[in-house]
């Protein structure tokens, strides 16, 4: 039987959310002890169920929400990844068993939730390639949907079907993101090439604007930038995004602004690196020279939120007296003035090293085809 964990600081990751919003799960600890737990956010006043197992979980242990409200569970077990669904049933926690995987000397990670959140996948990271599977939603549990060559991270959704997925790649030289079409096969197309010999990650996609964000070294240290996808325009490094001594991660994109990725209001997670001081929330718009410091919601489980439609930030918290919360935040309006296309606008980068970049964002040759706005 596992062990009750009795230190909540080596706890998981921030709560996963569905793509609609719906529903998040996260692995809570209560009583010296780690459970998954649901949350519903789509009613008046967001509320938690407890799923605990028959057995307390490891903290290694990784929960997804899916579409329907049921929890997948990923454990690991005598080399074994081992995935069920667990839902309530009264006073007591149903569990459906999906089946294993077994991927010897791989490691084996969720990927985020799902545009079409009645699925569920994963990567299994190897020495020479990397194994895309789904472990959820097939007819007869895991099923191995593709083998990429390299070892690929990361993971961003690019389309609303569960069909394109950006892997980052390293293959034998500097990491790329490049696109899997999970319906033929795993094909693989090349998504940012800003440099020959950059690193280049992409970190958020938003499938309908077309907004990527964009972590490169190509610049000469490792920045923050935005690009549109299919856009011929470079991919830009925004001087307002270069925090010197702070990690900057954005968490979440507004969607819904369709070919308006200049408009979109981007949640920011900001760590000065020293441990000692909870993450600052920022919000910013490709179109301002400026960040927004906000004012996180006390107990904010730092780096989980996402972004409605109307541009307003709804950010998870738990405190000793709200089990469950979720905060409301919005990002000031921009202030009239010039856009992203202008000098005025975040600094734009087209040259490295003396020699002129490629197109960061070549979309146009890949699988999701051209978009007919300015990036």
């Amino acid at each position: 039987m596992a062990a009750c964990n009795n230190d909540p600081a080596l706890g998981p990751p921030p709560p996963a959310i569905t793509a609609d919003g719906a529903y998040a799960a996260r692995l809570a600890h209560r009583g010296g002890c780690w459970f998954p737990e649901r949350w519903t956010l789509d009613t008046a006043e967001p509320y938690a169920v407890p799923l605990p197992a028959h057995q307390p979980e490891e903290p290694g242990t990784r929960v997804l929400p899916m579409a329907d409200g049921r929890v997948l569970v990923h454990r690991r077990a005598a080399g074994r990844h081992l995935f069920s669904l667990l839902y309530p049933t009264g006073p007591s926690t149903g569990e459906v068993p999906l089946g294993g995987v077994e991927c010897e000397g791989a490691d084996l990670t969720l990927l985020p939730p799902a545009p079409r959140g009645a699925y569920a996948y994963a990567l299994a990271v190897g020495a020479r390639s990397t194994a895309v599977w789904m472990v959820a939603g097939g007819s007869f549990g895991p099923e191995h949907l593709a083998e990429i060559p390299g070892r690929c991270t990361g993971g961003v959704w690019l389309d609303r079907t569960n069909r394109m997925l950006a892997l980052d790649r390293d293959l034998d030289g500097p990491t790329k993101t490049v696109a899997v079409d999970l319906e033929r096969g795993g094909e693989v197309t090349p998504l940012l090439q800003i440099a020959a010999d950059s690193d280049d990650r992409l970190l958020l996609a938003d499938a309908d604007s077309g907004l990527l964000l964009i972590r490169s070294d190509a610049p000469g240290e490792t920045r923050l930038g935005w690009g549109v996808l299919g856009s011929t325009r470079p991919v830009r490094f925004p001087e307002c995004l270069r925090m010197p001594g702070r990690a900057v991660t954005p968490f979440a994109i507004q969607p819904g602004q369709v070919l308006m990725p200049e408009s979109c209001t981007v949640a920011l997670r900001v760590d000065d690196g020293s441990g000692n001081s909870l993450p600052r929330l920022c919000g910013w718009r490709p179109s301002e020279r400026r960040v927004h410091q906000l004012a996180a919601p006390e107990g904010w489980l730092s780096g989980a939120g996402r972004c409605t439609r109307d541009g307003v930030l709804e950010l998870p918290y738990v405190t000793g007296t709200v089990p469950c919360g979720m905060a409301r935040v919005e990002v000031p309006s921009p202030a009239p003035g010039p856009g992203p296309g202008s000098e005025a606008s975040g600094q734009v980068t087209g040259v490295v090293g003396g020699v002129r970049m490629a197109r960061p964002v070549p979309l146009q040759q890949a699988p999701l085809g051209g978009r007919g706005v300015g990036g």
